[in-house]
């Protein structure tokens, strides 16, 4: 009788990760079939495109990657572009990063009047759309003389909420205040116990944190394309966008082309940092 229910037990089990492994591999090749057709479409032509769908790819990615290329050196070139959304990208994620670890750091290791405070009004922050706040940040970039330049893209990462709250509650199961103790005792100073105790400790987090502000910060297009009107100065989505104007409309091949390109950045620092991600988002939502 037990061999029975045993069996029946271990059929079970059998039959509910055979469900598990199925509905994960659905749910995988759901999500990448986009990212393929893309791909698919950037080896096709314009005609093509718009005549059938399918899934094989064709053999015109270097036709439409020579026509992107002369598309984009009218203005600049597409390296310029990229270039221009790799300074933007890097500069806001440091900063983004470093500053919103430095601001968990504080509200966390530090007990003071006003710290429930501090952490209700950054929550608060988080709540308000970009949106909401567009017109008055483009008034004030515009009195400080800061519009088509990339320093409004950059500085103002420093106030990341979503990024202070990741770290916060990573630090609250992950950082020892009692190494922090012992650190002053032995004389550390406070910038010098962050940057060499709390940081490293923080690693898995930060570099969480990298992935999802660099990947935030080199697909906005929304406020790039409200501060910056020179075209040398474009970012790389703006100038994507720009191809699905009039004049490019027609050849959809160079647009899917493009696009690949935009995603190429991405992949590589996701490929690069990913296996801190697991680590960070499992350690960061546990609390002791």
């Amino acid at each position: 009788m037990n061999n029975g229910k045993d069996g029946g037990l271990h059929a079970s089990i059998m039959i509910q990760q055979i469900i598990r492994n199925a509905v994960c591999i659905f749910l995988c090749l759901l999500s990448l079939i986009p990212f393929w057709i893309m791909i698919v479409n950037a080896t096709r032509t314009s005609v093509a495109i718009q005549s059938s769908f399918t899934l094989i790819p064709s053999t015109h990615f270097m036709t439409n990657w020579n026509n992107l290329l002369k598309q984009a050196a009218e203005q600049a070139s597409i390296w310029r572009y990229m270039g221009n959304s790799l300074i933007i990208a890097a500069g806001s994620t440091i900063l983004s990063v470093y500053f919103s670890t430095m601001t968990a750091y504080g509200v966390t290791a530090y007990k003071f009047k006003g710290a429930n405070f501090a952490w209700a009004f950054i929550m608060a922050i988080m709540m308000i759309p970009v949106q909401v706040s567009s017109i008055g940040f483009f008034r004030f970039m515009a009195q400080l003389h800061w519009t088509n330049t990339y320093l409004p893209l950059i500085i103002p990462a420093v106030a990341a909420p979503a990024t202070v709250f990741f770290m916060r509650q990573y630090m609250i199961s992950a950082l020892p205040l009692e190494i922090l103790d012992s650190a002053r005792i032995d004389g550390s100073g406070e910038f010098r116990t962050f940057n060499t105790i709390a940081m490293p400790l923080m690693k898995p987090a930060v570099a969480t944190q990298c992935i999802f502000a660099f990947i935030g910060s080199w697909n906005n297009f929304y406020t790039p394309s409200m501060l910056l009107t020179s075209q040398v100065k474009f970012t790389l989505p703006m100038f994507v966008q720009q191809m699905r104007g009039e004049r490019f409309r027609s050849d959809h091949g160079i647009i899917y082309a493009g696009l690949v390109v935009t995603i190429m950045p991405i992949f590589v620092v996701y490929f690069i940092l990913s296996k801190y991600i697991i680590a960070g988002v499992a350690l960061g939502g546990v609390k002791e």
